[in-house]
């Protein structure tokens, strides 16, 4: 609706001013000015002196005006990060409010005092969430004393949230959720909205941002607008062009099967060359892969839905087209059943079962993780929905982070991989990992796959070398020590080091043995422990072999190690953790409480890192 002097309450001259002004505004920008005029006015009450009556609006045609209120130029910007998305995202924030003149806090939550709330008056918040709906390891602190009734109140505050997480998850961005409802209870306002993306974040974040910004700043934020190509590059390794969104297309050197023959697992040792790529990274960084699927299950979801393989779909916002099979093969996601895609499919399929289903919350997570597109469209009945369509709703496949295996000090210009191929049966139907499939069966040598450096700011060797660092990781949990170790050799370090790696069987599933023999005779790595379940009567794991050495354990804590843990979280992750309380109440007398505080001060102090999944 325009305004007019007749159905408002301004002047011609106000008039013509908002008409051309409100149409030029974003969301971000009218929600802040929303938002800026009811502080105006709940000021000039609270302002207002007892027994004295308010006096009412300027009326047309006066020039009486009100001085607006001062808007703090001081940000903090908080993130919590497990692989860098968050901590790469942040930094890019903070250099774009910077550059508006606004004077920025950047830090990690695991850095930041919480008691130091009280004096924030604006608050960026970035965080993904881990695992199942858990927040990310240095976030744990900060979310835990929000939760706590030690949180203070926090009227004054004026807060955002960006959420990354995974929709293939039941409990998506659970963490950023949690903020910005706790932030909300205490008191803050938002700024802007809370933003949850899914692992296609770059847009999404992009225009967070943008939206940030102009509800900060007093010029217009399209000046120095922030574009998904450079949040692509911001979470991606830093001088060079190649990055999520444009990714390095690296020549396959070697593909070597680790495991001897009569294993029942496939381990790929996987070298890429990254040679004109100006791509680095360091130890414990991870390299993202974007794979395809699995030819065979792209066949059988196209004739399930009787469409021609050669019709052409549009594959992104560009517009570019390419056949259907390839569009399934190379660009959209077919494995996963996420809430978001069920949804729309409901929409085209109206009487199918999906409403139903989307109705049935346990019934759609045990759909969500168990089944996959071909499933769906042969349980609910899809068949009949045009290519074109289908496709639309999909989204893109995501990239897979690997732990990088080498140095690069060791291997200029190389980057190595070790991935377990992942293969099971359901349903009567052979399952595949998608990514680890890909290159197991299907990725020659000179063949090329598109990549990009992750940067990990929280698993990294010690700045001092002489620290000891102890490192635990079962079966490909082992790849970033062999990074790091490689690392060690080359730069001299003196720091003792001791491995915990454990797997299947000696004979068949030792990874690296050869390379674990050699540093241990030249002193790089000064002890090593193995554990290999199926060779014994009762299972050990490399819980069991840390219990086995609580003494010597114990005392290199006390001598300053660092622990680093790496591999499946959900049970090995957990069950090291609870070894390591073990072993401080044993050896040190610590209460339970008491240990556990222990734990939480090592990661504080960043001698407690993981690299889990």
């Amino acid at each position: 609706m325009e305004l007019q002097v007749t159905n408002s309450p301004f002047n011609q001259e106000q008039v013509e001013l908002l008409n051309r002004l409100i149409p030029t505004l974003n969301d971000g920008q009218k929600t802040w000015l929303s938002g800026y005029l009811t502080a105006i006015q709940g000021f000039a009450a609270v302002a207002a002196p007892a027994g004295v009556e308010q006096q009412p609006a300027s009326s047309p045609g006066t020039t009486s005006e009100i001085a607006p209120a001062a808007v703090s130029r001081e940000v903090t910007v908080l993130f919590g990060s497990q692989t860098g998305n968050s901590s790469g995202l942040s930094k890019k924030l903070a250099k774009k409010l910077e550059e508006q003149g606004l004077q920025v806090t950047l830090s990690s939550m695991g850095d930041f005092k919480p008691n130091g709330l009280k004096k924030v008056e604006n608050l960026l918040i970035i965080v993904s969430t881990h695992g199942e709906g858990e927040p990310p390891d240095n976030a744990i602190p900060l979310h835990e004393f929000l939760h706590s009734k030690r949180a203070p109140k926090l009227d004054g505050l004026r807060y955002s949230v960006l959420a990354l997480g995974d929709t293939s998850y039941e409990f998506f961005c659970k963490t950023g959720k949690d903020f910005d409802i706790r932030l909300q209870e205490l008191g803050g306002t938002a700024l802007v909205p809370r933003v949850d993306c899914d692992v296609d974040f770059d847009e999404a974040a992009a225009q967070w941002m943008n939206d940030v910004l102009a509800s900060l700043s007093s010029t217009p934020a399209a000046a120095g607008a922030v574009t998904s190509e450079a949040v692509g590059a911001a979470v991606s390794s830093g001088e060079s062009e190649f990055n999520r969104t444009n990714p390095f297309k690296a020549e396959v050197l070697e593909n070597l099967n680790l495991n001897g023959r009569g294993s029942d697992r496939e381990t790929r040792h996987i070298e890429l060359s990254l040679e004109g790529s100006n791509l680095d990274y360091e130890p414990g960084d991870s390299l993202g892969v974007f794979p395809e699927n699995h030819p065979r299950l792209v066949d059988e979801l196209i004739a399930a839905m009787e469409w021609n393989a050669d019709e052409r779909v549009t594959v992104n916002k560009s517009g570019d087209q390419v056949s259907v099979r390839e569009a399934l093969l190379r660009y959209f996601e077919i494995t996963a059943v996420t809430r978001p895609v069920v949804e729309q499919l409901a929409t085209l399929s109206p009487g199918s079962g999906l409403p139903s289903l989307l109705a049935d919350d346990s019934e759609f997570r045990k759909v969500m993780n168990s089944c996959d597109l071909l499933d769906l469209v042969q349980d609910y009945g899809l068949k009949g929905i045009p290519a074109a369509a289908f496709v639309a709703v999909l989204r893109k496949i995501p990239a897979r982070l690997y732990s990088i295996a080498s140095s690069s000090k060791a291997f200029p210009d190389e980057v190595h991989l070790t991935v377990r191929a992942v293969r099971y049966e359901s349903r009567g139907r052979e399952r595949y990992g998608v990514c680890s499939v890909h290159l197991a069966e299907r990725v020659g040598l000179g063949d090329t796959l598109p990549v990009f450096i992750q940067q990990n700011p929280n698993f990294k060797l010690p700045e001092n070398p002489d620290a000891p660092i102890i490192m635990i990781g079962p079966g490909t949990g082992v790849a970033p020590f062999r990074s790091f170790l490689g690392e060690r050799e080359e730069t001299g370090a003196e720091g003792k080091t001791w491995l915990f790696y454990g797997d299947q069987h000696f004979s068949t599933d030792f990874l690296y043995q050869t390379e674990w023999q050699r540093w241990l005779k030249d002193g790089v790595l000064t002890k090593m422990d193995v554990a290999f379940s199926r060779d014994e009567e009762e299972k050990v794991y490399v819980q069991h072999r840390m219990l086995e050495h609580s003494k010597e354990l114990y005392q290199w804590l006390q001598e300053g190690a660092v622990i680093y843990i790496c591999g499946d979280e959900k049970r090995m992750a957990h069950d090291v953790h609870a070894a390591l309380a073990t072993i401080l109440e044993q050896e040190g007398g610590l209460t339970p409480e008491q240990a556990a505080e222990y734990l939480t001060r090592l990661q504080q102090e960043k001698r407690y890192q993981r690299d889990v999944y």
